[in-house]
């Protein structure tokens, strides 16, 4: 067989015992490689060295407040669909310590925290997730401030990404227009089928990582299935938002719409929502001071818009009901945020739905706004 001469670009195909060697070839390079586990009865995103990690022959049941694993039915790695985590958790941690602050001798010495910069290679990203981030790039590396936290850790990931070919039953990235295909972004992309990996390289950190790997030139077959999965896939969404186009002046020209009233009757104000979401970026700071006054240390935290606090100020609270909180929430990522970063802030991972102790469905509340709307 010719050797097959590998470039920016290339689309070849490898047998899945070689998937281990890409993998030992990142972490050659200096990459913790993170990837999809299972872990009480979910699926989590934790430290992976092989395809013995990775959660085989899985897959999931969602609908609105209800997630079980379940078995896919065959021995794919990647049939699996998004669990409770999200990749924001390692480029935006739930907590980063920035700075302490100690007394000596009179004096105040600062210390700055949160320097060690791990380097990461996210295996497994979806198409939606991939969307994701790049809407976070959009919040923290703006022209006019970069968070130096997001910024460092963003700069030295490595993203294999993997095409979404069996949405679950809360999934609409079809209508947000972010998969189920992963089309940019990523430093390899990968497509299963049953007896091979499709691999697309992206950049030259992915070249450099299937240098020395035993690839093969893709087979008529494997492109059309590839293709008709993908298909299938996109067809087989378990939700859908029509003309997501008109959403954002639907929902600015309706806000005091019935609807909101109704909601704010369900919602527990729990922030379920918020925290699973892999584009919510609401943070707080926490100062703690010991005892003897002579150590202070802070930190930034997740928050969330539907906790009351978010939004009290010394005059009161701007959003003092849950009304007002889900219709920000809402408004905010279907609406206003295209006016902030120019993108929406969905990406029809559903997440937001499958995690609802309440069962509320934001493809349904959309619909309902429909309902009676002022143009």
């Amino acid at each position: 067989m010719p050797e097959i001469k590998l470039y920016l670009g290339s689309r070849v195909a490898i047998r899945k015992p070689e998937f281990d060697r890409l993998l030992a070839n990142l972490a050659q390079a200096g990459y913790q490689t993170i990837g999809p586990r299972v872990k009480d009865a979910a699926v989590v995103y934790g430290p992976i060295g092989g395809l013995r990690d990775l959660p085989q022959g899985v897959t999931s049941e969602q609908t609105a407040g209800y997630y079980r694993l379940k078995p896919s039915g065959n021995e794919r790695y990647f049939d699996l669909t998004a669990g409770p985590q999200s990749w924001k958790q390692y480029l935006f941690p739930a907590r980063s310590e920035l700075f302490k602050l100690a007394k000596e001798n009179g004096n105040w010495r600062e210390e700055l925290l949160n320097q060690a910069t791990p380097k990461y290679a996210f295996i497994g990203v979806r198409a939606c997730e991939l969307s994701a981030i790049e809407v976070q790039d959009r919040v923290f590396l703006r022209d006019d401030f970069s968070d130096p936290i997001y910024r460092q850790r963003r700069e030295q990931v490595f993203i294999l990404a993997v095409d979404c070919l069996h949405p679950g039953g809360t999934c609409f990235c079809v209508s947000m227009g972010s998969g189920p295909a992963a089309k940019q972004g990523f430093d390899l992309k990968l497509t299963e089928l049953d007896e091979v990996f499709l691999l697309e390289v992206g950049t030259q950190a992915g070249l450099d990582a299937i240098q020395d790997l035993s690839v093969e030139s893709l087979a008529i077959k494997w492109q059309e299935d590839a293709a008709r999965c993908l298909a299938e896939a996109a067809r087989s969404m378990g939700r859908f938002i029509p003309d997501i186009k008109s959403v954002p002046d639907l929902l600015l020209n309706n806000l005091d719409h019935a609807e909101w009233d109704e909601v704010a009757t369900r919602c527990l104000n729990c922030t379920n929502c918020t925290q699973v979401c892999p584009t919510c970026f609401c943070w707080d700071v926490e100062d703690a001071t010991t005892l003897d006054g002579k150590t202070t240390q802070r930190s930034r935290v997740w928050d969330s818009c539907f906790n009351p606090a978010f939004s009290g100020l010394a005059g009161g609270n701007i959003r003092p009901n849950t009304k007002a909180r889900y219709r920000q929430w809402l408004t905010h990522k279907m609406s206003t945020w295209v006016d902030q970063f120019g993108v929406l802030g969905c990406v029809g991972c559903g997440r937001c739905i499958t995690w609802c102790p309440a069962n509320i469905d934001i493809t349904e509340e959309i619909k309902a706004i429909r309902v009676g709307a002022r143009e």
